[in-house]
């Protein structure tokens, strides 16, 4: 995968999860998977395309979640409900929707599906045949696995 492609997505998920989440998070050692898949307990899946086409999966822990939807909320989430999902849902389209803005200043034109959340414990997720760059991010909430997975169209 080209580095023009995944580092819309950190640029993004740094300046979104410091607005919202009100601290800045750090990087994590990157590394490539030959797929993209998650064994996170929750999980944000966005689809790419235009010029570039693909997935992209923000995992975490469902506790880092939880904290998360209450931050964002304003009140805590005592059980994960629909108004929790649909936070932690715009969290990951805010991510992708800055990230394509991002891609097109870049001459990669592309749009993103709605955002769709995935949970459970000891759930796998394996989609495309396209390598994977997964980039963790550290937040005073808990850590967030960035999944990315795109080619050119």
């Amino acid at each position: 995968m080209k580095v023009q492609y995944i580092n819309p997505f950190i640029s993004a998920a740094f300046q979104v999860l410091e607005m919202v989440l009100g601290s800045k998070p750090a990087k994590g050692t990157l590394s490539m998977r030959p797929s993209i898949f998650t064994s996170q307990q929750c999980n944000i899946i966005t689809g790419v395309t235009g010029k570039v086409e693909g997935q992209v999966i923000y995992g975490m822990s469902l506790i880092t979640a939880d904290k998360i939807a209450s931050h964002m909320l304003g009140q805590p989430v005592r059980t994960f409900d629909q108004l929790a999902a649909s936070a932690i849902a715009e969290l990951g389209n805010m991510v992708t929707g800055n990230a394509a803005t991002l891609l097109a200043e870049a001459g990669f034109p592309c749009n993103i599906t709605p955002p769709t959340i995935v949970r459970g414990t000891n759930v796998k997720m394996t989609t495309l045949d396209i390598p994977a760059l997964v980039v963790p991010l550290c937040t005073d909430f808990g850590e967030i696995e960035i999944t990315v997975s795109l080619q050119e169209s």
